[in-house]
């Protein structure tokens, strides 16, 4: 499949012209490039029902075309289907066995089938047939990158790069494999070689200011996203990204600026003003911020994070009611979000909801049983309400799936002493300060009473260095 559009504002508009045609039920007819192009669409966007309904489109018009026959067999992968997947590519393989597509896509079924040497193998095989192949390298980099052999996967990652550096899927994919590799730092020349070679390339700034902003060098990320704006200023996503870097810097008024310039004048992202209305937030202007994230609901009433930021909005302003309905929006458009579901049971709290408040708590450990804040916070719910046993068994559970976890143990420990349990709350104890000595100072932050207790400031002198 092509990876590149000369122009994506008339890959768009073709996408829109043929979305209009099927919903009309109308005759599509569009030549092959732009099949070709509304199918890559479809399938870099991951709407894959879509990508085969424009594949099926596509062969109805042009029966004969390999290169429909190898999409649609890539597609049928990706959702899935691999035995239709299979059938179709050795179709092809008879009707042309040279071509090197036959190889790619043979390799892309065993990819999502998890066969990763296979997959290798077939790439390899149709690198050998292509050199000049960038989408054959990145393949095999997102092969690598299945199998967790992130260094490979950078490696062809960059190989795929060297040939076409305005592959944006191939930058992100290698910044990951290098960030969980921890090898960040040492590849950023890789990226600075780009602009010494071709100092007037936009996309060359903006992928080096990518580079710098995830590697966390914010000041130089600002210097090339503003490179990057300056040779080409509708560069959108350079507009976006050096928002971001500036909202990392708390510089909220230079980040509404930039949000405000990552979209063509008058086609405002819900993203995008989801972004400024968060701006507003941080600068505590209300008024400003709800406006903004309502117009970016208006666009798009499924965008979680802007009916999650009006609950924060009403949260700050203690209407904890009105809170409550925009939290539960927000966790009934995305269930796996931590943060929504604290947000959620905290409110709940806030106005004596004890026990839907348990219930988010509950979901919320469901959700991430890896999080501290909401064990520690559940907890505290149970304390509060007297039930201490009940916030030692909880506290208990957390430290069984995060043993080494030493504000666990000192909160158990705190609970183990309210309750009386002074043995089991020693032993607790000890096993915090092993685990970390210097955060002792959380028991007492919790009971400030204890301090004055002579065993337990014993007790914690054994274990000072």
């Amino acid at each position: 499949m092509n990876e590149n559009f000369e122009d994506r504002d008339e890959v768009l508009a073709t996408v829109r012209r043929f979305e209009q045609m099927v919903a009309h039920n109308e005759s599509v007819f569009f030549d092959l490039a732009d099949f070709e192009n509304i199918i890559d669409h479809y399938t870099s966007t991951t709407q894959y029902d879509k990508a085969l309904q424009a594949c099926e489109a596509a062969i109805a018009q042009y029966p004969f075309s390999t290169e429909l026959l190898i999409d649609r067999s890539q597609v049928l992968a990706m959702k899935g289907e691999y035995v239709a997947a299979s059938t179709q590519i050795e179709d092809v393989a008879h009707l042309d066995p040279d071509n090197p597509d036959v190889a790619v896509t043979r390799g892309i079924i065993a990819t999502q089938k998890g066969d990763f040497a296979e997959a290798v193998a077939f790439f390899q095989q149709a690198a050998e047939r292509a050199q000049d192949r960038d989408d054959i390298f990145f393949n095999l980099g997102l092969a690598y990158q299945s199998w967790q052999k992130f260094k490979s996967a950078a490696k062809y990652y960059k190989q795929s790069l060297r040939l076409n550096p305005d592959n944006d899927v191939a930058v992100q994919e290698l910044l990951y494999c290098l960030e969980v590799s921890e090898r960040l730092e040492k590849n950023l020349d890789f990226f600075r070689r780009f602009t010494d070679e071709d100092p007037y390339s936009a996309i060359a700034w903006y992928n080096l200011g990518q580079a710098y902003y995830r590697a966390n060098k914010l000041d130089d990320a600002v210097s090339a996203f503003e490179y990057a704006i300056l040779i080409d200023s509708k560069l959108y996503e350079a507009h976006g990204f050096l928002a971001s870097t500036y909202v990392n810097m708390e510089r909220y008024r230079a980040a509404i600026a930039e949000f405000e310039l990552s979209y063509p004048e008058g086609q405002p992202s819900p993203e995008a003003l989801c972004n400024i209305g968060e701006c507003h937030e941080k600068l505590a202007e209300w008024d400003l911020a709800r406006r903004f994230y309502q117009r970016s609901i208006d666009l798009d009433p499924e965008m979680d994070e802007a009916w999650f930021g009006i609950g924060i909005i009403m949260n700050a302003q203690e209407k904890y009611f009105e809170a409550i309905h925009f939290f539960r929006k927000a966790v009934s458009l995305y269930q796996e979000s931590i943060e929504y579901w604290l947000a959620l049971a905290a409110a709940e709290y806030q106005i004596g909801n004890i026990v839907s408040a348990v219930e988010a708590y509950e979901k919320a450990t469901e959700t991430a049983p890896d999080s501290k804040d909401a064990w520690l916070n559940w907890s505290i719910l149970l304390y509060e309400q007297g039930n201490f046993d009940g916030a030692i068994d909880l506290m208990r559970n957390a430290v069984e799936i995060q043993p080494m976890e030493a504000e666990l143990h000192y909160r158990l420990c705190a609970y183990l002493l309210a309750a009386g349990r002074y043995r089991e709350a020693y032993q607790c104890l000890e096993n915090a300060l092993v685990l970390d000595f210097d955060k002792h100072r959380l028991l007492f932050e919790f009971f400030p009473e204890l301090e004055s207790q002579k065993a337990l400031a014993r007790l914690i002198d054994q274990y000072r260095k």
